[in-house]
């Protein structure tokens, strides 16, 4: 393996599928691997990373959604880089400019701040009947959601929810501002729903918290609820 992936492709922390996402993605963006070469094997990339077979399938699948990577089988097959935007999502991703981008990272750093406070305030506060009811009934939406527009808008009512409920102005406005942004970064990029799957269990977790009073808990379940989400876009979109 060259030395620059022995760099860039290390053991994963966090939710496995996210991270290897992210090292794969860039890897292949920054030209270690570059276009039209073969990605090392399953199994060698696996152990690279210490992640199952398993995951690093899902994580090749999101690749290929993402139109980064075509994958042939039989014997001479392999994972190829080929970076051609097809889908309506990666050619979005591809017309992003650099200015555009590095505001979107401005504001992923931004959630990571943000959103965990506000998790943090409504795990501490009386939210008595109607707020509790409240955020119940925003997370429920975002389970019922049956397409991908609905449950987007579902997932942003959850967060702008979570925020209102703390009763605090500011925040609201701060997470909506947030929420605004990445907004257009998951538009740029395809639904995974491996993803998904984390997010809505990552939600079920923070409202258990919230409506606990556990504030610790419900900012560290945010955290790493961002760190997922920004791993995955800073991954795909560079």
């Amino acid at each position: 393996m060259p030395d620059l992936a022995r760099v860039l492709l290390r053991p994963v922390r966090g939710h496995a599928f996210e991270s290897c996402v992210e090292q794969l993605a860039t890897a292949i963006r920054l030209g270690v691997y570059p276009l039209g070469s073969t990605l090392p094997s399953e199994r060698e990339l696996a152990e690279r990373m210490h992640v199952s077979r398993a995951t690093l399938r899902e994580a090749m699948a999101a690749l290929r959604a993402a139109d980064l990577v075509e994958t042939t089988r039989g014997r001479s097959g392999g994972t190829v880089v080929t970076m051609k935007p097809q889908t309506p999502s990666a050619r979005r991703a591809a017309r992003t400019t650099r200015e555009q981008r590095a505001d979107w990272l401005d504001a992923l750093e931004f959630r990571r701040t943000v959103e965990p406070g506000a998790a943090y305030q409504a795990a501490s506060a009386d939210l008595g009947p109607e707020g509790r009811a409240r955020l119940e009934a925003a997370h429920e939406a975002v389970a019922r959601a049956t397409s991908r527009a609905r449950h987007r808008q579902a997932d942003s009512r959850f967060h702008l929810t979570l925020a209102a409920v703390t009763g605090s102005a500011r925040m609201l406005e701060a997470v909506t501002s947030v929420q605004a942004s990445l907004h257009e970064m998951l538009s740029a990029i395809p639904v995974l729903r491996t993803n998904i799957a984390h997010s809505d269990a990552q939600h079920a977790t923070l409202v258990r918290a919230v409506l606990d009073g556990r504030a610790d808990r419900a900012r560290q379940t945010m955290e790493e609820h961002c760190d997922d989400t920004a791993a995955l876009l800073r991954g795909l979109l560079g």
